[in-house]
């Protein structure tokens, strides 16, 4: 069976999980890993048996048989890659929070943007934030929504402690532009406990329309959709409706292929990527895929 080759760019911790999702995918081939110094990720993309360089993204560039390309770096360096991969052909799955092309949440509106170039996986805490706040609003009409994502310390690298200020921002907007809320906000919280903790999310939304049994039904019914791609994810609090204000409260357990548990906010946000990528292959590149 024909696999659709992707490449990486970026190393890292997001880069490295990336890599290992992408060698368990029945449809995606990892074929290049891409980095600008001699990284512990490229030598272990290298030990992997995978083409790597550590030249930036013009070595990839015009490697046709490259149809999409996942980039793990910062939204300032997305915001150069951009460009030039749509020049290219290449499809980006953007990981950063540059928001180049349209937000993408897999289970809410993947289906709505299948003729992009560009994906934006919001952040982290959109991945696991914004189905919840869609599926309120579907049931309720939102007109506030606002999200505290709390992860381990320890699971924040170099580049979520960079991109705080954007995580907000595109969080925020997210929720808006992606979950339906009339206005939208966005905390994070970076949490030294030892042990590491889970990544939770708190979902606070204040709607139109408060009938709880639909609101019930409606978050249950996207945590199912979620956990086809995300099997980790959990509703820690079902909803609560006090009034017209509406909580949840969901954990999300990685999975474990290159990172530790407790790293489920860059498990979800990868997951999502993956999920997105596989899509696009069998729609846009499908003929001999399963």
């Amino acid at each position: 069976m024909q696999k659709v080759k992707v490449a990486i760019i970026g190393p890292g911790n997001i880069g490295s999980d990336l890599m290992y999702k992408v060698m368990r995918s029945d449809t995606l081939q990892m074929a290049y890993m891409v980095g600008i110094v001699e990284s512990e990720g490229i030598r272990r993309a290298k030990d992997l048996g995978f083409p790597v360089t550590i030249n930036g993204i013009q070595d990839i560039l015009g490697e046709e048989d490259i149809k999409i390309v996942f980039d793990a770096t910062g939204a300032k360096a997305h915001l150069t890659h951009a460009p030039l991969l749509k020049e290219a052909g290449k499809i980006a799955i953007d990981m950063t929070p540059a928001a180049v092309g349209p937000y993408v949440v897999p289970c809410v509106n993947l289906g709505k943007l299948s003729n992009e170039m560009n994906f934006n996986m919001v952040t982290c805490g959109g991945q696991a934030t914004v189905p919840i706040a869609y599926a309120i609003n579907e049931a309720a009409d939102s007109s506030y929504t606002e999200i505290v994502s709390c992860i381990s310390s320890k699971s924040a690298g170099p580049g979520t402690r960079a991109n705080i200020d954007e995580f907000t921002e595109t969080t925020s907007k997210a929720l808006e532009v992606v979950g339906g809320a009339d206005k939208g906000k966005a905390i994070i919280i970076l949490n030294p406990a030892e042990p590491p903790i889970f990544m939770t999310n708190t979902i606070y939304s204040i709607v139109k329309h408060p009938d709880e049994k639909k609101i019930t039904e409606s978050v249950n019914r996207i945590v199912k959709e979620i956990q086809k791609y995300v099997p980790g994810y959990r509703l820690r609090t079902p909803p609560i409706l006090d009034g017209d204000k509406v909580t949840v409260i969901v954990e999300v357990e990685g999975a474990g292929d290159f990172l530790p548990k407790y790293s489920g906010n860059l498990d979800i946000i990868n997951a999502a990527a993956v999920e997105v990528a596989e899509k696009i292959a069998r729609e846009r590149f499908g003929e001999g895929l399963a």
